[in-house]
Formats: structure tokens, C-alpha cells, sequence
């Protein structure tokens, strides 16, 4: 019996190696070794590198624990298709899905179409209730059409009559300033409070973040003024007790000031009463390099500094803790000098047809909300 099962071995013709190049061999072998990779792939990868040994589908079924059909299919997928699509699982193949398309189209149009008695949004759980599936279910339907229910945007699109012609203006500015100028976005940041915390915060340690009490006091405000140039992101900034006018105007002597005196200044600006002053008409009559560029009503998205206001507050202001204004204004003037010394600039990208393109998207969806 064992020469006749010898006798077979020897008339069975070997397993050929399967075909693959060094730059295949070396990304099998990193994902036979992964940790995080699925574990069917990093299966896959093994028998593949076990295949490219010359080693029998036979064998490397029962060394991996897998049926020499799966074993004979991954080479044959593997020499027609190579690495390309590796990671995908062919359309009839994988898990079925368990809830049927009825029931998720009864998901989807409730979301889109209506809301729970009493409320103004669907949950996981209020949904899940509704129509008999579990919350999880509810989350992946939602996930896969990208619906978040809880999540609610803000907007407001400008009645400015005025809208195009100063959006053409301001975003000309950002993709293409002219020659021997400075372009600054200019606004202010009104009452910054000065907030000190009724308890002394708690440091962060392992599995617990900083703690800091919810109830603050109060030690006043002050209001921050600052430029922001475009082409270098260097901001100037001064902080003042009030955004009057005649706060406006020493700040502008402040610009005047700093920007070397053969530039011309092109200040990008809301529409705020002050900055339209008599007073301040006259000073820039009297300062012809300067040359203001008014944004629309409601669209303060459009001054880059609103982005640089939002660094600040995100990571200099919102958790710091201030015994007085004084405090407040340092911790301002060393976070602003902190990036000027990085020299971080703001890329201003979209075009002007851009904006008017979704601008006119938005006036028609909401017209038909109108009509409801």
C-alpha cells in the first residue's frame, strides 16, 4: 500500500508557484502581518505567499484551515486580478443584508419627511421604535446616506442688492491682489470677556480630561481689533476698551503705521456703521493708498480673519481662565505674536462662479420651501 501511494505522489504532477512580482511578494507579507487588517485578508495574504512557495492548495487549505476550493479560487482570482481588488468582496459573495429594502426606504423617507410626535428631530432609539428594527440598524442606514437628524446647519443667504458685485470684488482680492499692495481682512472681535473660574481647575491624568467648574466670573471685556494680511497671514492687532469710531480710526493709524508707506492698503471689511463714519471718510480722504472693499450684508464668511478669530478663540480663549482684563489682553497679544512667529497664512480657494452657483442653489431650494 505504501509503494502504491508512493508511486502516486511521485506520477502527481507538482503544484506550480504561483506568479507574482517582488513589489506583490513584499505587500502580501506586510498584510500577512498586520494586526489591524481583516482577518480573512491577512488568510488570504498567507496563502498566497504560500502559494507563490509552490506549496499544494491541499496543504495550505489544511495548514490555514481553509477548503482547498477557497484556496484554488484566491490563485485564480489573484492571477487574473492581482492586488487591485484584493480587499473587496465580489457582488453575490458576503454577508446578506438581514433588513429588507422596504423597511429601509420606510427609514429613510421618515427621516427626511417628518419627526416624532412632540419633537423636532428622530433619535436611534425613537426611530428604532417607529418602525421595529433595532437602533443600530437605524445608525447604519443613516450612516451609508450620510443622514444625521441630530445635527442641524446654520445659513442665511444676503438680500445685499449689491451681493454679486461686492462677492466678484472681495474674492478678486484673494485669488489674484494687485501689484505693490497689501491685502488685509479687517474686523472686530467685540466683548471678550475676561472669565475667571469659580474653582481652581483640575489637571488632566490618565482616564480622566482637565476639569474646570461651569460658572465663572466676570472681570470685563474688551474688544480686539485686527488685520489680517492675506499674503503672509501676519495679523495686526491692538486691543481697545470700545469699537467706536474713534477706536476704528487710531487703528487704522496703527496699519498706517506698520505697512511700509510704498504699498497701497486694501482693507476687506462688514459694513458696520463705523467704519463708515464721517470722521473716518475724512481721514481716508486724506490717506488716499487706503482703498476699503465693503463684503455684503450677512456674509461675514467671506473676511478670512472670521477664521483667525475662530483660532483664537478655540486656543487661546475658550478654556483659559483670566483674573482681569489686563490678563485677558496678554494672553491675546502672546497667542497673536505667536503666530505672526509661524508665519500660518489662510488660503482662499473658491472662485467667485463657484459661490454664485451654490448662492443660486440655495435661493431655489429655498424658494420651494416657501411654496410649502
Amino acid at each position: 500500500m505504501n509503494d502504491v501511494c508512493l508511486v502516486d505522489l511521485i506520477m502527481r504532477p507538482a503544484t506550480p508557484a504561483l506568479e507574482m512580482t517582488d513589489a506583490q511578494r513584499e505587500m502580501l507579507t506586510l498584510l500577512s502581518r498586520s494586526q489591524t487588517a481583516a482577518f480573512r485578508e491577512v488568510q488570504r495574504a498567507k496563502a498566497l505567499l504560500l502559494a507563490g512557495d509552490g506549496v499544494a492548495n491541499t496543504r495550505i487549505a489544511a495548514e490555514l484551515r481553509l477548503s482547498p476550493a477557497t484556496v484554488s479560487a484566491w490563485r485564480t482570482r489573484f492571477s487574473a486580478e492581482g492586488l487591485a481588488k484584493l480587499g473587496k468582496v465580489r457582488k453575490g459573495r458576503g454577508r446578506k443584508p438581514t433588513i429588507p429594502q422596504e423597511k429601509i426606504d420606510e427609514i429613510v423617507e421618515l427621516t427626511k419627511s417628518s419627526t416624532p410626535d412632540g419633537e423636532t428631530h428622530w433619535s436611534c432609539r425613537t426611530m428604532a421604535e417607529r418602525v421595529g428594527v433595532s437602533k443600530d440598524t437605524v445608525q447604519r442606514v443613516w450612516s451609508a446616506r450620510n443622514l444625521r437628524p441630530h445635527l442641524v446647519d446654520t445659513f442665511k443667504l444676503s438680500n445685499d442688492p449689491l451681493f454679486e458685485e461686492k462677492l466678484v470684488d472681495v474674492v478678486g482680492l484673494y485669488l489674484d491682489p494687485p501689484d505693490n499692495a497689501v491685502v488685509l481682512c479687517m474686523d472686530e472681535k467685540s466683548s471678550v470677556q475676561a472669565l475667571d473660574r469659580t474653582q481652581p481647575s483640575l489637571p488632566m491624568v490618565p482616564g480622566r480630561a482637565q476639569t474646570m467648574t461651569h460658572d465663572y466670573k466676570r472681570h470685563g471685556t474688551t474688544t480686539l481689533f485686527a488685520a489680517l494680511d492675506v499674503l503672509t497671514g501676519r495679523v495686526i492687532g491692538s486691543c481697545m476698551p470700545q469699537h467706536r469710531h474713534e477706536e476704528f480710526l487710531k487703528f487704522l493709524k496703527t496699519i498706517d503705521r506698520e505697512v511700509p508707506k510704498g504699498l497701497a492698503v486694501h482693507m476687506i471689511l462688514d459694513n458696520y456703521a463705523t467704519h463708515k463714519h464721517a470722521n473716518v471718510r475724512e481721514w481716508l480722504e486724506a490717506h488716499p493708498r487706503f482703498h476699503l472693499h465693503f463684503t455684503p450684508t450677512s456674509s461675514s464668511w467671506l473676511n478670512l480673519v472670521e477664521r483667525w478669530f475662530r483660532e483664537l478663540t478655540d486656543k487661546a480663549l475658550r478654556r483659559g481662565v483670566f483674573h482681569s482684563v489686563p490678563d485677558l489682553i496678554a494672553k491675546i497679544e502672546e497667542y497673536l505674536n505667536a503666530h505672526n512667529a509661524k508665519g500660518t497664512t489662510f488660503v482662499w480657494t473658491a472662485t467667485a462662479e463657484q459661490i454664485l452657483a451654490k448662492v443660486a442653489r440655495g435661493r431655489v431650494a429655498l424658494a420651494k420651501v416657501n411654496q410649502l
